[in-house]
């Protein structure tokens, strides 16, 4: 009140201290670090190579075999809405070269997240589905693996 000085004419108190930690308090929780929302999918289908078409048949199918990953990750409440989330890929080390871990990391307010996913090589081409944007606060990451086709 001293470095504001004397109340006058027209002057009125704003607000209280209850009111100021209730703001904090939303804010803490607001912009705590929490994990993002996402929705996933795996596709998954038959591969007919050689081998497959001599020991198998329509009737009873190979196994299935991991062909590509959509993941929906949803970021409503970023501080610096102009940076897009990152991915980044890992080495698993539990699985030796199976497997590998795809990290997203968004900046503050969110805590990464990560998961795991069966380490091919990726085909990026836009005709063969692969996506990677950021828009409306929403990461999209879709992409299938390559195929490489048997030749003589």
């Amino acid at each position: 009140m001293k470095a504001m000085g004397e109340m006058e004419e027209g002057d009125a108190v704003f607000g209280s201290n209850a009111e100021v930690v209730n703001f904090d308090s939303e804010w803490r929780d607001k912009y705590r670090p929490r994990k993002p929302k996402y929705v996933n999918r795996v596709h998954t289908s038959y591969e007919w190579n050689k081998y497959n078409q001599t020991h198998y048949d329509h009737e009873n199918p190979p196994p299935k075999v991991v062909q590509g990953y959509k993941f929906n990750i949803f970021y409503p409440d970023l501080l610096d809405k102009a940076t897009a989330p990152t991915c980044f890929i890992e080495k698993d080390g539990t699985r030796g070269d199976e497997t590998c871990i795809i990290r997203f990391h968004a900046g503050p307010s969110y805590e990464d997240i990560a998961f795991r996913i069966v380490n091919k090589e990726w085909d990026r081409s836009r005709k063969n589905g692969f996506k990677h944007t950021f828009d409306g606060g929403i990461l999209h990451l879709y992409f299938n693996f390559k195929r490489h086709r048997y030749r003589r």
